[in-house]
């Protein structure tokens, strides 16, 4: 592993305007102004957290997709950011893992917030993504997921020797009533999964008049607070210290006195999936 270039973009949103979101982050990214391995993007960035997924939902490589990968191919950098998609007629929030040449993965929101009816308006993602960019192994998350650290935990793979990865990161529209939660729960996920964590919150005010404060944030594997950016759009490269991560490890490996686990589906998964068969 080498040190790690991450580029977080803290933005107002467009309500429903998925062409007006799209500008306002091209001339966003090209504002970095240097080099960078990976760009995060907030959740539904196109759109705002937004129940109306029959109007704003895309296909797979449409719109959004193409963008995302003519930034990914300009910046060379992997690009990582949610957005509405539908799939055989079931809506996703589904965050798309985008690379330069066009590579990429995706991993559906598993954890639907039930208090803006999500959980009624989109399909839960089944799995976990963690995967490989420039040496690092990377856990993208989005929002309410948050909450729920056995889906997020850090496991130690004795195949390879290591942690399943080093960096884990959740993009949100997290609101500012809520803000205290959000702050603690990421130092908590950073220390207990002994791994960078970063979350990255949009700022504003909603269709629906939900007041965002961000408080984008960098928190290391010791949960230290490396970065925050409160109230204000920001654009923020942080590199990340691949030495430090591993020193750490090796000098506290609290992994080692995990318990095991395993995770099946909750009651309203198997409703909502033995519907739809």
């Amino acid at each position: 592993m080498q040190d790690l270039k991450i580029t977080l973009i803290q933005s107002d949103l467009y309500w429903e305007e998925i062409d007006s979101n799209l500008s306002s982050f091209e001339e966003k990214i090209w504002q970095i102004g240097e080099n960078t391995d990976v760009i995060v993007l907030p959740e539904m960035f196109t759109t705002g957290f937004t129940m109306n997924a029959s109007r704003m939902a895309e296909h797979m490589n449409m719109r959004t997709f193409k963008w995302m990968r003519q930034i990914a191919d300009q910046t060379g950098a992997l690009i990582l950011g949610s957005y509405i998609v539908t799939v055989h007629d079931r809506f996703y929030n589904r965050l798309i893992w985008m690379e330069p040449g066009g590579n990429y993965k995706t991993y559906d929101k598993r954890h639907l917030f039930r208090m803006a009816v999500e959980h009624k308006t989109y399909a839960p993602g089944e799995s976990l993504l963690v995967s490989s960019w420039k040496g690092w192994r990377i856990c993208p998350l989005i929002c309410y997921d948050l909450r729920f650290p056995v889906w997020s935990r850090n496991t130690f793979n004795v195949a390879t020797k290591r942690l399943n990865y080093d960096l884990l990161i959740y993009v949100a529209n997290w609101p500012t009533a809520r803000i205290d939660a959000w702050d603690a729960l990421l130092k908590a996920r950073s220390i207990e999964n002994l791994s960078y964590t970063l979350g990255v919150n949009r700022v504003g005010v909603d269709g629906n008049g939900i007041e965002y404060n961000g408080h984008s944030s960098l928190y290391s594997p010791k949960g230290e607070l490396m970065f925050i950016s409160e109230g204000i759009e920001s654009i923020k490269t942080i590199e990340l210290n691949a030495h430090s991560l591993e020193a750490f490890r090796d000098k506290f490996p609290a992994y080692l006195d995990a318990d095991d686990f395993s995770i099946e589906l909750g009651e309203f998964e198997e409703d909502y999936l033995s519907g739809l068969s």
